[in-house]
């Protein structure tokens, strides 16, 4: 049989032998069939009768060479087609070069655990139901650029030994690349709800692009760099016509990583609010361009119990949200896992955090990583295995200025403190009025002996709305003031007044430099 290079070009005007034959759809099959002709008949293998389809396929041995370009497949007359072809010893359908360019199958195609030994030819393609070619063996190129696939498209255990390329094409269910084999540098872009990559093995450079895809990447073996990426612009066919999946979309999102190798990924404009991070090898060297997307944290003011809580933006790991909607309080806004799926804890989702923050941190990029170290310090406080004194210092970190990273909350307690210390001072720490030295003396002869004393500061006394004065006032700032660079104010102060100076010393420097900790991190953000 005659065949052409799987390089061919694909079909707009047929260059092969064409059938001819009038079909009931005369637009879609303009002029007749579009079918290659079975030589030496003028007919396809579909329009041949049962004589010479019968002769046709008598004449086929496995490993032959196929070209039925063009040709209108029911899922019978492959079947009849493929039976043709199946090695007795392995029970396999065996071939050599296969040309379906331009094919329209009726249903399904099934190829399912069939050997190409030469290449294999799928452009323009239209399958109307699921395409099969689970455990195939193809030694040659695979070009599927312009399918179009109605079902799901299953390619699970394929080995790809030679394609460069996959795709485009275009997938109304789900794509199922699980455990298959990639052994040269592949290109692949498909537009489908869903791709299944788990266990899928890269051997070299691989690219994904991609179009409205949910991308399952558990355990995929990445041995050189591999890049998933949002595809804008629709899937192209073999002429250069842009087409797309009929159903509404939205961007790539990435389900799981766990288990893969993140060495060598590099994730570029894709949704990862919904990934699985926890258990991915390498993780602090994953690489994130482009515009990516993060699960946020609830933000705004909402209720834990009887309690207000204000929540603040920040990015966080899917992880988290499970857990934190599986508690019994605070649950407003979380997303709760998946049925069947495991609730981490927190002790084994610090680690994860920890890998993003050095990521981030290689990367130079510090709003990221400042994120992850708030998400790995919430871990580390709500951990069951710490200490509970270390646990009381984590809270105390995060009450105070949120680990240092919420510049407003720092310089609120700054401001408070510093506020209550005043009102203390006019209260009860300034005495009622200065205490007034006395001198005495004694004159012995002609020397004279002089003797000062100082009383101490007289309690303040009389109605609290006297001593809220202006004077009083100023006089207290300028003590709190002094106290937070760590001065002594100098003023003669109560009893109470010296023990809330002391007080206002230790605690005003801690929260000054909590505050210019937090803005400095604001600032590199």
């Amino acid at each position: 049989m005659t065949t052409t290079p799987p390089d061919a070009p694909a079909p707009g005007t047929p260059d092969w032998p064409r059938c001819g034959h009038r079909v009931a759809d005369s637009a879609a099959e303009r002029g007749g069939c579009r079918g290659r002709s079975v030589a030496p008949r003028t007919a396809c293998l579909a329009h041949l009768g049962p004589a010479g389809r019968s002769a046709y396929l008598a004449g086929l041995w496995p490993g032959a060479d196929l070209d039925h370009r063009g040709t209108p497949f029911t899922e019978e007359l492959l079947h009849e087609l493929l039976a043709a072809l199946t090695d007795p010893a392995g029970g396999r359908p065996r071939m050599g070069e296969a040309r379906f360019d331009g094919a329209r199958f009726e249903g399904a195609a099934r190829f399912g655990d069939a050997t190409i030994t030469g290449g294999l030819g799928f452009r323009a393609v239209e399958v109307g139901g699921d395409l099969r070619f689970g455990g195939a063996e193809i030694g040659g190129q695979a070009r599927f650029d312009g399918a179009r696939i109605g079902g799901d498209a299953d390619f699970r255990g394929v080995d790809f030994a030679r394609t460069t390329a996959l795709g485009p094409l275009v997938c109304e269910g789900r794509t199922d690349l699980s455990e298959a084999v990639f052994g040269a540098a592949v290109t692949i872009e498909v537009d489908t709800p869903a791709l299944h990559c788990r266990r899928t093995r890269w051997t070299s450079t691989a690219a994904l692009r991609l179009r409205r895809a949910a991308v399952d990447l558990t355990d995929a073996i990445v041995e050189h760099p591999l890049s998933v990426a949002a595809h804008a612009r629709p899937v192209a066919g073999p002429s250069g016509q842009a087409f797309e999946a009929a159903r509404p979309g939205v961007g790539v999102r990435i389900t799981s990583l766990r288990g893969a190798d993140a060495a060598h990924l590099v994730l570029a404009d894709v949704d990862l609010s919904g990934c699985f991070l926890a258990g991915t090898i390498h993780l602090d060297q994953l690489r994130l361009e482009g515009q990516y997307l993060l699960a946020p944290a609830p933000s705004g003011l909402r209720w834990r119990g009887a309690l207000p809580v204000r929540g603040t933006q920040r990015r966080t790991l899917a992880e988290e949200h499970h857990w934190r909607a599986a508690r019994r309080a605070g649950t407003e806004g979380w997303t709760p896992a998946p049925a069947g799926e495991q609730v981490l804890a927190p002790t084994a989702l610090a680690p994860v955090y920890r890998q993003l923050r050095k990521a981030f941190e290689d990367s130079k990029h510090e709003p990221g990583a400042a994120d992850f170290y708030y998400g790995e310090m919430e871990m580390r406080r709500h951990a069951d295995d710490i200490p509970w004194g270390e646990r009381g210092l984590l809270t105390a970190y995060w009450a105070l200025s949120g680990y240092g990273l919420r510049a407003s909350r720092a310089f609120g307690w700054l401001l408070a403190a510093m506020t209550a210390t005043v009102l203390v001072m006019m209260l009860w720490g300034l005495p009622q009025e200065g205490p007034k030295p006395t001198s005495t003396g004694t004159l012995v002869g002609s020397a004279l002996t002089m003797t000062t004393e100082t009383p101490d500061p007289r309690e303040t006394s009389g109605p609290y709305a006297a001593r809220l004065s202006t004077e009083r006032f100023e006089k207290s700032l300028r003590v709190v003031i002094n106290s937070v660079v760590f001065r002594a104010s100098g003023r003669q102060l109560t009893t109470a007044g010296t023990y809330t100076e002391m007080a206002s010393r230790i605690a005003g420097p801690i929260l000054l430099g909590l505050t210019l900790l937090a803005v400095r991190s604001r600032v590199k953000r």
